[in-house]
């Protein structure tokens, strides 16, 4: 039997109401409520993650990120989604944690070898904030097993992930170019709570359709496990009941949060134009079907080795690509249109570039 949808929507208001989500229209006051929104910073290249969140805001500092994740630790910087590094708001760690904690990726769930390490990376970290060759050594002190101090010290931190989907391990300030990682328990300023891992599940797909929404399973596993097992995604969907419904948005089928629904219905092309860098949340949880990228342009944005271009987005939809030169004041930016743009949207597209080009001249060794 053939299934009716008959909730019916439109791409333009799905683009509108979800810029509207990620601050895009409207600016957000705060990192945390930025954060907070987007399920998150991608934060493997920290400069990314600085212009996701100015892209966002108007009237925050050039420091605001550095200040929140070293000084007020409001942010706290781990790896989470798909194993990648993530800024998160500190209030919200345990809610993250107990869901990460069901995952079975990297060794995190009945993996001897990666429970031991993982008691000498707390043991080690234990009310100490350390270098990850000071952390190292004392892994190998502690456990005896030159082995840890290896896996520890291998540049892609991949042993260190089910430590920190345990919540043993984050990242502290670092110390001139080296990174230094602390215990969350004790480098944060507020206790972590974390609600039953089941009930953690249900608000992450409620806070992704929050955001990304109209999403398949296929996105929102995409987005929290890497490479899509469609029946994961289902699974996460059925688990919230009557609050998600099934639309169907040209043709497309996805998902929404039922209280999302009317506000997607009204929403309208807010005519807004920017410029979103490397790795953006936008990109990341996003459909990677037409229209919102035209197919023959997915390889200039999806690139090899899992890189993310900088995008030009208009009124929702990936218009093109842009790079950026040189450091200090000899800044440069170059758009990279993939068609003709409305006049409207190539003024403000090139305004905007000059505004990230003074920023990114201002940008220098703040993270």
């Amino acid at each position: 039997m053939v299934r009716v949808v008959s909730e019916k929507l439109s791409w333009r208001q799905a683009l509108a109401w979800r810029m509207r989500r990620h601050h895009l229209v409207e600016p957000a006051r705060d990192a945390v409520t930025v954060a907070s929104t987007l399920c998150g910073l991608h934060a493997q290249v920290m400069s990314s993650a600085e212009l996701s969140l100015w892209a966002r805001t108007d009237t925050l500092p050039r420091n605001a990120l550095a200040d929140a994740l070293w000084e007020r630790r409001t942010l706290v910087k781990l790896w989470a989604a798909r194993g990648t590094l993530h800024i998160l708001p500190s209030s919200e760690l345990g809610l993250w944690l107990a869901a990460l904690g069901t995952q079975t990726k990297f060794g995190n769930v009945g993996n001897a070898k990666i429970d031991k390490l993982v008691d000498v990376i707390s043991a080690a970290l234990d009310d100490k904030v350390l270098t990850r060759t000071e952390l190292a050594s004392a892994a190998e002190r502690i456990s005896g097993d030159p082995a840890h101090a290896e896996w520890i010290g291998s540049s892609w931190g991949s042993y260190l992930k089910a430590a920190s989907f345990r919540g043993k391990i984050c990242f502290a300030k670092g110390d001139g170019t080296q990174v230094r990682f602390a215990a969350p328990d004790t480098w944060l300023r507020e206790p972590i709570r974390r609600p039953p891992a089941q009930d953690a599940l249900r608000e992450i797909t409620r806070k992704f359709l929050a955001a990304y929404a109209p999403a398949t399973p296929e996105d929102l596993t995409r987005w929290w496990l890497g490479p899509p097992v469609p029946t994961r995604g289902h699974k996460l969907i059925a688990a919230l009941g009557k609050d998600a419904v099934e639309v169907d948005v040209e043709g497309h089928r996805a998902w929404v949060l039922a209280s999302d629904l009317a506000d997607i219905r009204a929403a309208a092309a807010p005519g807004t134009a920017c410029l979103l860098p490397a790795f953006d949340p936008w990109v990341i949880g996003m459909s990677r079907r037409p229209p919102l990228l035209d197919p023959r342009h997915r390889d200039e944005v999806f690139r090899k080795q899992g890189w993310i271009s900088p995008v030009l987005v208009v009124n929702g939809r990936i218009a093109g690509v842009w790079r950026h030169e040189g450091t200090g004041d000899r800044v440069s930016v170059e758009l990279r249109p993939f068609g003709r743009l409305p006049a409207w949207a190539g003024r403000r597209l090139r305004a905007r570039a000059e505004q990230v080009r003074d920023f990114l001249a201002g940008a220098q060794d703040r993270l």
